[in-house]
């Protein structure tokens, strides 16, 4: 496994914990949002972050995306 997918299964994962969701119901937000390549794009910033910085980031990425719907 890629270092990238290492890292994006660990996100997912903690925005699965944070939020109370399943693992299905995270992977289809990242989905719909576009999450993994912002994961991707935005490695540098966010591997030196902690789990739950991660998933509250994650959370204004997509909550960012939902109002400009």
């Amino acid at each position: 496994m890629s270092d990238n997918a290492e890292f994006i299964a660990y996100c997912i994962e903690e925005c699965k914990t944070a939020k109370g969701i399943t693992g299905k119901e995270a992977i289809t937000l990242f989905k719909e949002h576009n999450i993994i390549d912002y994961v991707v794009n935005c490695y540098g910033a966010l591997h030196t972050m902690g789990g739950l910085a991660i998933a509250e980031d994650i959370d204004s990425v997509i909550a960012s995306a939902e109002k400009s719907r």
